[in-house]
């Protein structure tokens, strides 16, 4: 959602001064470091909240320092009102926020305050001011907070990449955006063609009260491609994208995506599906490719297994959950097929970081085994309410200025046997559709009916991928669906797709993830004609 006014603390999330900048690149030093230890001028500054903060009689205080980035350009190509002219018009957003957030614990409750100014005399005068509204807290809160135990660490960590996307010219990128947006566009009945590179990246720097001293960078790259046909005889058009990988990597993700390789087969597709028949509604056999099954994951089980949902701490703004505590450890959430992990280590994955925003060495945990539910993600103060010992590593901030709390890790659904391939799960399919892309849906406030669509759709009958279709959906319940899985392809054909936007919490805050599954198939699941 966009902000319909600038509040404060937008401002202060989106705006930085160039003497800032130029301290942040100080502080943080340069992404492609080799130091094993985190820079010693963010260290003293931690150790300036860590001990104001005791000063001020905090049981418990950690700080973040943050350097957040964020780049998106590329080309829209379309017609001019009344007109046969294409207008072909680029656009370029580079952003920057560089700042600090404390958090203590006094009187057995959290207080945190925030600052764009990152110097000595701030960060001791907000420190105070975080134990202000803790003070202010306790006398509202009955019970005390619970941290999990956690080792301390001092380390410095950054995403595996080859190329800083950052330090590629503007130029190179928007002739890339260009060129494929115009191959999109080459025939007539393509109303539209859209373009763009996004590029995020994250420095930050914690320090806790226990003793830990982190420094991480993170980047993350955005390809993307896709276009829009219109027969305007019949009065319809269809959209068709390319479906890449967004992943934490640089530039070689872009050079990986083959946009101008992919960009003729989008403008076939468009105009393929533009003339495909409607989908004959009723009960149909699936076989979704990770390109779409991802989203299904992430609204069916990524949400549904988030800890502060099931309690209903999210209940106000983005529901709760069906898979209440008591369902822990023996629910049936799908078939022996199904499992699913946890995992923000894993390689590319958008939420992967060695580090969460508590300190936890972060982990891959199983949230679903043999189609049992098992574990819930949890951050520190979470854990001891299901009465696990430990925290999962799932705390997250998406600023400086945000307090960090649970958020989703990289969720995802383990491949199928080694002999599967996508080709014998459709050759098991007399009736049914092959599903690529993610496209609208809708599912209730607790993740339990829900309906899905995609971006682009190919009959399967006796057994063979026949032509496209049209206006497709499908709907289903989270458990029968997961227990409709009776096929998954092996780990060769495992991919990860993802959101670098997921939004949750109030005030609201944004988080990448990724979730990754191989093409699975779904035997009857209720298959809408959309209008």
């Amino acid at each position: 959602m966009l902000p319909t006014k600038l509040t404060r603390r937008a401002f202060l999330g989106a705006t930085v001064s160039a003497a800032s900048l130029v301290k942040a690149n100080r502080l943080f030093g340069e992404p492609s470091s080799t130091s094993s230890k985190p820079s010693p001028e963010l260290e003293k500054l931690g150790a300036i909240a860590i001990a104001e903060a005791k000063k001020q009689g905090a049981t418990y205080a950690d700080i973040r320092i943050g350097r957040y980035r964020g780049q998106f350009s590329g080309y829209r190509l379309s017609p001019q009102r009344g007109s046969n002219i294409t207008d072909e018009v680029p656009f370029v957003t580079d952003q920057n926020s560089f700042g600090f957030g404390v958090r203590v614990i006094v009187k057995g409750q959290w207080g945190f305050s925030a600052s764009p100014l990152v110097t000595a005399e701030e960060i001791a005068r907000l420190t105070r001011e975080a134990v202000t509204v803790a003070k202010a807290n306790a006398v509202a809160q009955s019970q005390p907070v619970q941290l999990a135990p956690v080792k301390a660490y001092r380390d410095r960590w950054a995403t595996n990449y080859q190329r800083d996307p950052f330090a590629v010219s503007m130029d190179e990128k928007l002739e890339l955006s260009h060129s494929a947006a115009l191959s999109i566009k080459k025939d007539p009945k393509v109303f539209s063609a859209f373009g763009a590179l996004g590029f995020e990246s994250e420095d930050k720097y914690f320090a806790s009260s226990e003793g830990s001293s982190i420094q991480q960078y993170v980047v993350r790259s955005y390809p993307m491609l896709s276009a829009s046909a219109v027969d305007t005889k019949n009065g319809i058009s269809r959209d068709r994208s390319y479906s890449v990988e967004p992943q934490t990597a640089g530039w070689e993700a872009i050079a990986k995506a083959n946009l101008l390789e992919n960009a003729p087969r989008i403008r076939a597709e468009v105009l393929e599906q533009l003339a495909a028949p409607p989908v004959t509604p009723g009960k149909k056999d699936l076989v979704l490719l990770p390109s779409h099954l991802w989203l299904t994951i992430h609204e069916s089980i990524g949400h549904s297994t988030e800890l502060d949902r099931a309690l209903g701490y999210e209940a106000n703004f983005a529901g709760t959950s069906f898979v209440t505590t008591e369902k822990m450890g023996k629910f049936s959430f799908g078939s022996e097929l199904i499992n699913v992990f946890g995992d923000r280590t894993n390689d590319r994955g958008l939420a992967t970081v060695k580090y969460d925003d508590d300190g936890v060495l972060t982990t891959k945990f199983p949230i679903i085994e043999k189609g049992v539910f098992k574990h819930y993600q949890t951050i520190r103060d979470q854990a001891h309410l299901i009465g696990e010992s430990e925290s999962r590593g799932c705390c997250y901030a998406d600023s400086w200025s945000s307090v960090p709390f649970q958020r989703m890790p990289n969720v995802w659904l383990a491949p199928g046997p080694d002999n599967v391939t996508p080709e014998d799960l459709i050759s098991g399919v007399e009736d049914g559709i092959l599903i690529e892309g993610d496209g609208s849906f809708s599912i209730d406030q607790q993740r339990y009916n829900f309906q899905f669509g995609g971006d682009a759709f190919w009959e399967i009958k006796g057994g063979k991928k026949r032509g496209m279709l049209s206006r497709v959906a499908y709907q289903s319940k989270t458990p029968d669906f997961w227990h409709a899985c009776d096929g998954i392809a092996s780990a060769s054909y495992w991919q990860q797709f993802g959101s670098p936007s997921d939004g949750k919490g109030e005030p609201e805050q944004i988080n990448a993830v990724s979730h990754g599954c191989s093409p699975a198939r779904f035997r009857q699941i209720n298959v809408l004609l959309t209008d």
